[in-house]
């Protein structure tokens, strides 16, 4: 009785945490990690042979799954759908447009002196628009722009893990219409055990010739459902400071000392270790009211390219992710401002108040 008193969490301010700051952070640690290959230095800092961006895009998956989770259960199935798609795809189509006509022409300019054959050189601006406005990303390349960087014809390599973020709503959006879900955690574990089986099974898969966008979304499909496992169990015994301090042990310890497949089976531990620090750690006011993560990790690649362009990378890379990380997050805050919460304020009901509430933000860096 004692261990079970002490055990007992307080419930999570969903009002008050600084899970923004968290996305921010973790959108950073992919610019930081990304830093490396598009300035040609190498692949930098790795943990168990993933990247530290991999693991930052783990970070963003368990989160997405905790909010997501919950904003399943607090909204009606078409208002829910309304909501996701208010969140990515306006942001997305921006960020889109950008790249198409404004960045990739800068970028022509700065390489070739002229214009020549931008609007007709496959991939054309409008085909790179076109065909990657599903969120699976068809096109990377436009035209011959991008030709003299170290990681060349690759305009944005942060996009693709939107579309498997979407993905994981529709599962969500899915097992949401059962009433087994809702009443008990037991489903939510059954699928995450059955993720994490597959995924450490994903050589099989590889070998029989299963598309490897399978492979890509058995690999993120674990931390998503461990953060709405983590749901399930922060509504019934709260945060805890002992269990938030062993969870982030275990996650360590799994990622260590299991190979490959560690993080996802980590993916429950490591949810509820971050909601622990989310609710100890204190963030910024102006970061709690303006969630810019997301616009964050959507424009960072394309201005790390052009910095390359522009020589940023020849001062040295503190200065070049310095450089970049500025200019990124201003134009995060422009998306926040202009485009993604005018996007939600047309969504919202309006009951709802004005103040933030992260259930309606993904965590891609992604949710």
């Amino acid at each position: 009785m004692r261990l079970g008193r002490r055990l007992a969490g307080s419930p999570f301010p969903y009002r008050g945490n600084s899970l923004n700051m968290f996305r921010l952070i973790l959108a950073a640690l992919v610019l930081f990690a990304h830093s490396w290959y598009i300035a040609g230095r190498g692949s930098g800092p790795s943990i168990q042979g993933e990247n530290l961006g991999g693991w930052a895009v783990a970070g963003f998956f368990v989160l997405s799954g905790f909010l997501i989770t919950r904003s399943r259960l607090r909204t009606a199935p078409g208002e829910f759908l309304l909501h996701r798609i208010a969140r990515i795809f306006p942001a997305f189509l921006v960020v889109l447009l950008v790249t198409a006509f404004v960045f990739a022409p800068i970028a022509l300019l700065v390489e070739q002196g002229s214009l020549s054959g931008f609007l007709t050189t496959a991939t054309t601006p409008f085909e790179y628009v076109w065909g990657n406005l599903a969120l699976a990303i068809e096109h990377y390349d436009i035209g011959v722009t991008l030709s003299t960087v170290p990681y060349p014809g690759a305009w944005n390599g942060s996009l693709w893990t939107l579309y498997y973020e979407f993905l994981c709503y529709l599962v969500v959006w899915l097992l949401g219409g059962l009433a087994v879900f809702r009443r008990s955690p037991v489903l939510i574990a059954v699928c995450f055990a059955f993720s994490v089986a597959v995924y450490a099974a994903i050589g099989i898969a590889t070998r029989i010739g299963l598309d490897p966008s399978f492979a890509l979304f058995a690999r993120l499909l674990p931390f998503f459902l461990g953060g709405s496992l983590i749901y399930f169990v922060v509504e019934r015994i709260g945060i805890n400071r002992i269990l938030g301090i062993a969870s982030l042990a275990i996650s360590l310890a799994l990622i260590a000392l299991v190979p490959r497949w560690g993080g996802q089976l980590a993916a429950p531990f490591l949810a509820y270790g971050l909601l622990f620090l989310a609710t100890v750690l204190p963030q910024p006011k102006w970061i709690a009211q303006n969630d810019v993560s997301y616009g964050f990790y959507i424009y960072a690649w394309p201005v790390q390219q052009l910095a390359v362009l522009a020589g940023a990378a020849a001062l040295g890379m503190p200065v070049y992710i310095a450089i970049t990380v500025v200019v990124t997050f201003g134009l995060a805050w422009l998306s926040w401002v202009l485009i993604e919460r005018p996007a939600m304020a047309l969504v919202r009901p309006p009951a709802a108040p004005a103040h933030h509430d992260p259930t309606q933000l993904a965590a891609t860096p992604r949710d």
